[in-house]
């Protein structure tokens, strides 16, 4: 993946979660790519406004929304933790008014 925002390429997405043994490496890895596949969107779209972010950030909700299908329970801890990973892109790219629970709106956990 190629993030041109270092801040972004150098954070420990989903942290919390590889610490605790509850979740399977492997689903927090795909929980950590989509959350990299949505910075590398919002470097190639430029986004314009907030409703642009939007459409971006629920786009990835939806695979959230899949991964849970699969094999990732998300679970209090999972759910607070992915919401601040949303927030913490929002903040970097510039976003810093987005609302958390719109930028998650289309989840199901």
């Amino acid at each position: 993946m190629n993030i041109g925002n270092q801040q972004v390429a150098t954070h420990p997405f989903l942290k919390a979660l590889y610490r605790d043994g509850y979740y399977p490496d492997h689903a927090v890895d795909r929980g950590k790519e989509i959350l990299l596949r949505l910075c590398e969107r919002i470097e190639a779209d430029r986004p314009a406004d907030l409703t642009a972010l939007y459409v971006l950030t629920q786009a990835a909700t939806e695979e959230f929304n899949d991964l849970q299908d699969d094999d990732f329970d998300i679970e209090t801890v999972a759910r607070e933790e992915i919401a601040e990973e949303f927030w913490f892109i929002a903040r970097t790219y510039g976003f810093e008014d987005a609302d958390v629970e719109e930028l998650i709106g289309t989840r199901d956990w």
